[in-house]
């Protein structure tokens, strides 16, 4: 209980100084992203938290609503804009989540939220990944993002899960800094991000 209330205090004073520190940036994004993309300027969109409970997602929107004749939305990939891939490529788009993380729905580092239509497909060691916070980044989007499959993602969750501590945050956080500036990892081959899951090969 003392970890995971230290962890929480210093998600809080972490956020509270990158908002103070970024809200130039970040009022400078709004404008580019309503300007290149369109509003409204947020994603918002309901995913799993701790113990899988739902919440609230926000981030800057990469995507436009391009429909086809039969007004339906066309795929991710034809969707997602030059501007949009940048800002996913940069990570730039996940910068909102300061906001969820300040709201106590999500921590700096942990399991990526993922949809909600996932969680019954998950397996019950796959689902301990709602053992903890969702997190910005994660032992696994520094071990390969959204280059590796869903099976050695779940891993890398769960093993984060049973080895947390306040120095592997650490490094995750130093890991992600890196893979940000290299740009590793954004997408799988042939996806704007990663194919669907549709549940475990492996049970």
């Amino acid at each position: 209980m003392w970890k995971i209330q230290l962890k929480r205090f210093l998600d809080l004073v972490l956020a509270l100084v990158l908002l103070t520190i970024l809200w130039l940036p970040l009022l400078l994004l709004i404008c580019l992203v309503r300007w290149c993309i369109g509003s409204p300027v947020l994603f918002r969109q309901r995913r799993p938290g701790l113990e899988g409970k739902p919440f609230e997602i926000v981030k800057f929107r990469t995507m436009t609503n391009r429909r086809d004749d039969r007004g339906e939305l066309l795929s991710d990939e034809a969707r997602l804009t030059s501007f949009g891939r940048f800002l996913r490529s940069t990570s730039l788009d996940e910068l909102p989540e300061i906001w969820n993380v300040l709201k106590g729905d999500m921590s700096f580092v942990g399991p990526r939220p993922l949809l909600m239509e996932y969680l019954p497909l998950y397996s019950a060691r796959q689902a301990r990944r709602h053992e903890v916070r969702p997190g910005l980044t994660g032992w696994a989007q520094v071990n390969g993002r959204n280059a590796i499959s869903w099976e050695q993602k779940f891993e890398y969750d769960v093993w984060y899960v049973d080895n947390r501590s306040f120095w592997l945050d650490m490094k995750i956080l130093w890991l992600t800094v890196v893979r940000v500036l290299r740009r590793e990892g954004v997408s799988q081959q042939g996806h704007a991000t990663m194919e669907r899951f549709t549940g475990s090969r492996y049970g």
